[in-house]
């Protein structure tokens, strides 16, 4: 396996919306913060921790690409905060072979959320 020096991180993922109203309350419930946009934009940026979770307008056939995961302090309280606002998550949180507690969520158009923490 090589590596390249040259690839230092991921500063942003994309995930698109049909309703950026919706999406917006859907990501603040969980706490993340605007940088850029909002409700009435086409196009809206979220702080997430060096970098960026951003929803653009739009829809894409098929919708089929994977999940973001965001490693959080704690899994238990973000599913917590989650459940408690009306949100369902697709599972608990649980412990994984690889070495990381997680649950799953996906947001109103279907794109999916992972929370995780690496365990010790």
């Amino acid at each position: 396996m090589s590596t390249n020096d040259e690839l230092s991180g991921i500063s942003a993922v994309t995930v698109f919306t049909n309703d950026m109203a919706r999406a917006v309350r859907f990501y603040e419930t969980l706490g993340f913060a605007i940088r850029y946009g909002g409700p009435d934009a086409r196009f809206t940026s979220f702080h997430v921790g060096s970098g960026f979770l951003n929803l653009m307008e739009g829809t894409v056939p098929g919708h089929l690409w994977g999940r973001v995961i965001i490693h959080v302090a704690d899994v238990d309280a973000m599913h917590r905060r989650a459940t408690e606002a009306g949100l369902t998550p697709e599972d608990a949180p649980r412990d994984a072979p690889w070495g990381e507690r997680f649950f799953h969520i996906r947001d109103p158009d279907g794109n999916e959320l992972s929370f995780a923490k690496p365990l010790k």
